[in-house]
């Protein structure tokens, strides 16, 4: 087996600081330009573990965008919890595993939808879900192996079940929990963090058995029954790598929360560029 070498490259990344409102705490929401490009979405079919529904690939062009560069945190929900309701009541900790640091689970689709809205409202831009092209498109970074760190995954660098190796991967730690968000410090070529593994990210598509008929601009796939199941991407701290590659996807009931299943926020308006 070879070794799973780790190298730290230095990246000059775009982006902007969205405040929020912390009871007396800095709090604030860093966000990443995401250039759009074409890509191949799915995964090819001699991939490992390969599920049918990661097919068939296909080519599209996504848009700029702006995505988080980790996943919600705790203090980021309980600051934006505090903000005016647009549509319905959020919890303010509803969180499993506790953790001002650590991503926020627990949390349904509509939630997360509330969230965003909450958001939009504050800051006068607008935030929303990712669509799953977006985010498979930015968890790629340019990509195309099982992983953005390339052909298997080590618990160096992702927080998964380690026990279970993946395309003669190395054995790794099983943490049982979440984990910070920047707690690897490290992220894919694009600099986001903790897409592969702590936990599920919800998008905003309906849940489709395979990529049939799918958009080919990168927009969210939805349908009129708004009941159907919502689609989640990047596997979690519970499960084993194959569910954590960036070509897997999972559907989940919207009404439900999950002590595996948080989310990122994407947005496509902002004031000023930060390098």
């Amino acid at each position: 087996m070879p070794p799973f070498t780790i190298q730290r490259t230095p990246a000059v990344v775009k982006g902007f600081t969205e405040p929020l409102e912390g009871l007396g705490e800095a709090i604030s929401l860093d966000m990443l330009l995401i250039r759009g490009g074409n890509f191949t979405m799915g995964s090819p079919e001699d991939e490992p573990d390969r599920d049918d529904d990661e097919g068939p690939p296909h080519r599209l062009m996504v848009p700029d965008f702006f995505m988080g560069r980790y996943p919600i945190t705790q203090a980021q929900w309980r600051s934006v919890t505090r903000m005016k309701q647009v549509n319905r009541p959020l919890e303010t900790d509803p969180a499993n595993f506790k953790g001002a640091d650590r991503p926020v689970e627990q949390v349904s689709w509509y939630e997360a939808v509330e969230f965003c809205d909450r958001l939009a409202a504050h800051s006068e831009r607008p935030y929303r879900l990712p669509s799953e092209a977006e985010w498979e498109y930015a968890c790629r970074a340019g990509t195309q192996t099982p992983f953005p760190f390339g052909k298997t995954l080590s618990s160096k660098v992702a927080n998964y079940n380690g026990t279970e190796r993946y395309n003669d991967g190395p054995e790794g730690e099983y943490r049982e929990e979440t984990t910070p968000v920047d707690h690897f410090g490290i992220g894919n070529a694009w600099g986001l963090c903790d897409m592969n593994g702590n936990v599920f990210e919800w998008c905003e598509d309906h849940w489709h058995d395979n990529y049939d008929g799918a958009p080919e601009d990168g927009r969210a796939w939805l349908i009129d029954n708004g009941k159907v199941d919502r689609i989640g991407r990047g596997g979690s701290w519970y499960d084993i790598p194959r569910y954590c590659r960036s070509a897997f996807r999972c559907s989940f009931i919207p009404d439900d929360r999950y002590n595996f299943v948080g989310f990122r926020v994407v947005s496509s308006a902002p004031r000023t560029l930060q390098t």
